[in-house]
């Protein structure tokens, strides 16, 4: 069985964050869906405590072991989970810092799945004018979906959304045969090795 690595990035500043809890709520639906298929580790990284580690940093041989490591993490996922709160029409600065680090070319072809939460549905659009776009710049394979979540879905650290849940299960059924097929051809036993 071939080992896929599920990461997810959370670009919520705050701990407990109903981002961070979207945000593995997905990885867990992913993993939950290729774990009899694969061997499947899944990692959360959150810029709520790893984000003082990009702040200061210009340049990427600026960062210290902690960052480079999760950027390490990021570069080689084979899915990446993208989440973030929506301030002022669009991600976190700092989660956009932290991909201003990514290599161009690591993730080209790399499933992304893209979520974000914010106060009202008026924020949802930012999923496509604003995370769509970075994306497509690494040349990524953006899901076909992506999941909004209102401040409201929320109740004690959980979804508590049943349109949500059911969002969140059609995202991710209609995102599985792009990261099947994108897994099949990154494997080694399809590459030839």
């Amino acid at each position: 069985m071939v080992t896929v690595s599920l990461v997810a990035v959370s670009g919520s500043l705050q701990s407990p964050s109903r981002t961070s809890v979207l945000a593995r709520d997905i990885l867990t639906a992913y993993a939950d869906a290729l774990g009899d298929e694969h061997l499947v580790t899944t990692d959360v990284i959150e810029l709520s405590e790893l984000g003082r580690e990009f702040s200061g940093a210009l340049r990427r041989d600026e960062l210290s072991v902690r960052a480079e490591e999760a950027l390490r993490r990021i570069e080689s996922a084979s899915l990446l989970v993208v989440a973030s709160p929506v301030y002022r029409a669009s991600f976190t600065g700092l989660f956009k810092h932290v991909f201003d680090f990514v290599d161009q070319y690591a993730l080209v072809d790399t499933p992304v799945q893209l979520a974000a939460t914010g106060g009202s549905d008026r924020h949802a659009l930012a999923l496509e004018h604003q995370f769509r776009p970075l994306f497509a710049f690494f040349q990524s394979l953006t899901l076909p979906l992506s999941v909004y979540a209102r401040d409201t879905d929320f109740t004690d650290g959980r979804i508590a959304s049943a349109a949500l849940h059911d969002r969140l299960e059609l995202t991710v059924r209609r995102g599985l045969p792009s990261v099947r097929a994108a897994l099949a051809t990154s494997s080694p036993v399809a590459a030839g090795v």
